[in-house]
């Protein structure tokens, strides 16, 4: 065994100074979920299939849409910084990386808290009633792709992902907003 994989091995799959916000975030969204779901489930039928109920999920699903939206703004700042027109902006570039670096840190737990908030939305479009149109087709093309980027993402913190975090996240971004404004 070489010096990296016995660090890798020591260290944990998050590495520390991430692992309580991560952590504290699951718990946050591991409740939200629970105590959305005890609402959802406690509605009459007749509730269920009312213009109310529609928009409910379709409240879970903008929220997780603004969620995901600051989720992707990581990965635009990164471009953003990047491009060779920046190269003698010295002060655009420090604001830039001052952002990048809010972005970075909150991108995780972000995504998680949009994780719960796109599941509530599945839920609640499959207890409003699935059909088989663009929108709902989209969606659930959506939530497919998306499956591997939180699983490509605990690989990404050990650098054995090979890019697939980036690339999975950018097919779901595509298909997400397809999903969102069409």
């Amino acid at each position: 065994m070489n010096t990296r994989e016995i660090k890798v091995q020591k260290q944990g799959w998050i590495p520390k100074k991430e692992r309580i916000w991560i952590i504290v975030t699951i718990i946050f969204a591991v409740s939200i979920m629970l105590w959305e779901l005890k609402g959802l489930f406690h509605l009459s039928l007749t509730t269920l299939h009312s213009r109310q109920f529609e928009h409910t999920f379709k409240g879970y699903g903008s929220n997780a849409r603004i969620a995901l939206f600051f989720v992707l703004a990581y990965y635009v700042l990164l471009r953003v910084i990047r491009l060779h027109m920046l190269k003698g902006q010295g002060k655009v570039k420090k604001w830039l990386s001052t952002l990048l670096r809010f972005a970075r840190r909150w991108h995780t737990p972000v995504a998680i808290i949009a994780i719960a908030f796109i599941m509530l939305h599945t839920v609640a479009v499959f207890m409003y009633g699935f059909k088989f149109d663009f929108n709902n087709i989209s969606g659930l093309l959506s939530l497919l792709v998306l499956l591997p980027v939180p699983i490509s993402g605990l690989f990404r913190y050990q650098r054995m992902d090979r890019k697939w975090h980036l690339r999975s996240g950018v097919a779901f971004a595509i298909l997400f907003l397809i999903h969102s404004f069409l």
